[in-house]
């Protein structure tokens, strides 16, 4: 991995928390955005699960250049190219494929992506992955297999973000894992809030999970 993509990598670690977002309303992207680095979670994964999810990554990457703004859902190689092309400084899919990950690397793109089994792993090994997804956690059996899937592949340097099932009730027992480099969550924007605009309520719950290991904006180089 290049220092561009070490660095951001990095950041993502530092933070240890990755809010994962569906925006319906590009409008409301930099607002949310804004909420979350004065909450101190300047991060955010916006889902390409809706038509509005380049602009908003556009405009944040724009407006907010401090924000780790990612892509997340990315299921096509053309996904990948919309994503760099709006300005997303890493993303994610929930598996692996071998077209992605190549546009990832052309793109210069930080990249994570998905695998829940030993031979999935062994995938993204081989392409030279090693910061991985875990989805959907908590329906592929949360901290105990996840432990137990880190284990053999731990002298390869593979670490995960686990996403899908988790919650400020167990977020933190996933952090406590060696293996885990980051949780992503939705539990921290929820849709239904952003498309209303409560900040406050995204805020509060930012400022609880930004707590979980420790970290603000300010201590971030």
């Amino acid at each position: 991995m290049d220092e561009a993509k070490q660095d951001v990598i990095g950041r993502v670690e530092a933070l240890g928390v990755v809010p994962v977002v569906e925006i319906e309303d590009a409008a409301t992207a930099v607002p949310l955005a804004r909420t979350l680095a004065e909450s101190g979670l300047p991060i955010l994964e916006v889902t390409f699960r809706t038509d509005a999810a380049r602009e908003a990554i556009e405009r944040i990457a724009a407006e907010l250049p401090e924000v780790l703004v990612g892509a997340g859902t990315l299921l096509t190689p053309q996904h990948v190219v919309e994503a760099a092309e709006a300005g997303a400084r890493f993303g994610v899919s929930p598996g692996v494929d071998a077209g992605i990950l190549a546009e990832a690397a052309a793109r210069g793109l930080a990249f994570v992506p998905g695998a829940v089994t030993p031979s999935e792993v062994m995938a993204c090994l081989r392409a030279g992955a090693r910061h991985l997804k875990f989805f959907p956690a908590g329906a592929y059996g949360g901290v105990p297999t996840l432990a137990a899937l880190a284990g053999p592949f731990a002298s390869a340097g593979v670490r995960f973000m686990p996403t899908g099932g988790v919650t400020p009730g167990n977020a933190a027992d996933y952090l406590r894992l060696a293996a885990v480099f980051a949780v992503g969550g939705t539990w921290i924007a929820p849709r239904a809030d952003i498309t209303a605009g409560r900040w406050d309520a995204i805020a509060a719950r930012a400022r609880a999970a930004a707590e979980l290991t420790g970290h603000r904006e300010e201590d971030l180089p």
